[in-house]
């Protein structure tokens, strides 16, 4: 995608259309809860008597997983879950802001077709803020790092997505490398920088790092001086990065890098100041029509055997039982709520600041 189309669909919805506007566009879904909605009590997977959530589980036979995890990634979960539990799952996926507004707009229509939703965090905090979700709790929760448990306990972080700064080997030099993001102003990046276009959650973690004057300056400066390449989609900016299109990105998934290096594409990644790690989750639906099905998902999926799955396709885990990528590394997860609450400013700041905006 050249730079002009990314402009273009900046504000659009990613893949199917609704009626609702796109939440990376204005977060619009966000702005109240609907607290007229009854409060529910919380599945529960009681770890005295798993027995029985399963065998409830199996009697509804079947689930439906709205998510916008990478088909390959979601499939090793799914396939991990069907075979333990002989359970079916369909699967209906699309982008993060897809996923948030199908749920909410089904919701409102009282259509209720999703169990579970697997997606990012700033859109399962959304679909909570918009009450199609609810509590749903687990015995693999108190194992979860403190981060990935939300105080309302409507959907739970079951990965981070950490953002590093991917190269292509055969462009890019390892002595040439940037030890700060200041040193993006020299010369010899000119022409040779890409960023994704809806980052601006990790623009916002930025800023806190750096400070807003210093980061709004600074990136204004790297895109005056030597430019970025805008385009849409991590995976996109990744493979990018591997074909050498894209020499250095600013804002990739290090699960998807980690998965091109290991199958040989001419690509390393390394971080600049303290990673940012997005959280990525489930939760399961208020009206899910397979409740049983769903809240042994959301255990599955938490437990010791579904995390390693995840460190399986070089994901983030975040339960402390099991090793995974920068186990040792302190990472700086986005505060989403915030986020949520201060989406248009960083929207709008990110895209005039580097040229990712209308």
């Amino acid at each position: 995608m050249d730079h002009g189309s990314a402009h273009q669909n900046f504000a659009s919805s990613r893949g199917e259309s609704w009626a609702t506007p796109s939440p990376r566009g204005a977060r619009l879904l966000a702005g109240a809860a609907l607290a007229v909605l009854p409060l529910l009590a919380p599945l529960r997977a009681d770890p005295a008597a798993p027995q029985a959530l399963i065998d409830a589980a199996k009697k509804e036979g079947t689930l439906t997983l709205y998510t916008s995890t990478p088909t390959d990634d979601i499939q090793a979960m799914i396939d991990g879950f069907r075979g333990k539990y002989g359970i079916s799952i369909q699967v209906w996926r699309s982008g993060s802001e897809n996923v948030l507004q199908r749920a909410v707009t089904e919701a409102s229509a009282k259509h209720y077709t999703a169990d579970v939703m697997a997606t990012n965090g700033p859109e399962l905090e959304a679909m909570h803020r918009e009450g199609v979700l609810q509590r749903t709790d687990s015995p693999h929760l108190k194992d979860l790092m403190p981060a990935a448990v939300r105080p309302h306990g409507e959907w739970v972080a079951s990965c981070f997505h950490v953002f590093v700064q991917a190269y292509n080997t055969d462009a890019v030099r390892k002595d040439e490398l940037p030890k700060t993001w200041d040193d993006l102003l020299k010369p010899q990046w000119k022409g040779r920088l890409g960023i994704e276009t809806g980052d601006f959650d990790w623009f916002s973690a930025i800023a806190s790092q750096l400070g807003e004057d210093k980061a709004l300056q600074l990136f204004k400066q790297i895109a005056a001086k030597n430019g970025f390449s805008v385009r849409e989609g991590h995976t996109l900016l990744t493979q990018l990065v591997a074909s050498g299109e894209v020499p250095f990105a600013l804002t990739v998934y290090s699960y998807k890098a980690e998965q091109l290096k290991r199958k040989g594409a001419p690509l390393d990644w390394i971080t600049v100041g303290t990673p940012i790690a997005l959280p990525n989750g489930l939760a399961v639906a208020r009206n899910a029509p397979h409740p049983n099905a769903a809240a042994l998902f959301f255990d599955y999926e938490l437990s010791e055997e579904g995390q390693k799955i995840f460190v399986g396709r070089d994901f983030v885990p975040t339960n402390t039982k099991v090793d995974g990528p920068f186990a040792k590394v302190q990472l700086q997860p986005i505060d989403v709520a915030r986020l949520l609450d201060e989406s248009d400013k960083w929207e709008k700041l990110y895209g005039s600041t580097v040229g990712a905006g209308h």
